[in-house]
């Protein structure tokens, strides 16, 4: 458990400073295609993990987000918002049987297909609610649907290609 906590905080921390250092300096298509990946933390959580749970994990790790990137709130709101939404969507996409309690939400283990219609669908709804929240406003309708959707597409594929270098066949297979 301990392993567990150590483990979820240091890769928290690391995509947090991936995204505000590396990955937040992008500017692809003038500022219309924004990934954020520091959220393949918060749903790399354990199917495990109580709803309470997943709730402050996402405050703290938008608040880290928020800290190291400028506007107070904006992340921190759109992650609260995500953490809401990962239980939601877990019971949506659960298989007949249930999830495993140990299990955590991987490429390897649930296959590509869950993977990539339960990280889409969360990506959706933290890019679009964070999208939203920052303009504050309905003008622009269309663009700000093509920022989100092209946004969330770079974010999931990011994502992917992280789960295939983060876990590779050897490991789950232990």
């Amino acid at each position: 458990m301990l392993q567990q906590i150590i483990a979820n905080t240091i890769r928290i921390l690391f995509l947090v400073l991936l995204q505000a250092l590396v990955v937040g300096r992008i500017n692809a298509s003038d500022g219309l295609i924004l990934p954020y990946v520091y959220i393949f933390a918060l749903l790399m959580l354990p199917f495990q993990t109580p709803a309470w749970l997943v709730m402050v994990i996402s405050f703290l790790t938008g608040w880290l987000m928020d800290y190291f990137t400028g506007p107070v709130g904006l992340h921190t709101s759109a992650c609260v918002f995500l953490g809401f939404v990962i239980p939601l969507v877990n019971k949506f996409l659960s298989p007949r049987e249930g999830y495993d309690s140990t299990q955590r939400p991987t490429v390897q283990r649930m296959g590509i297909t869950w993977y990539v219609t339960y990280a889409a669908i969360c990506t959706f709804f933290h890019h679009g609610f964070l999208f939203f929240i920052e303009v504050m406003r309905f003008s622009d309708f269309f663009y700000q649907i093509a920022h989100i959707f092209l946004s969330s597409l770079a974010t999931l594929i990011l994502m992917v290609i992280g789960q295939y270098i983060i876990y590779n066949t050897k490991t789950t297979e232990q």
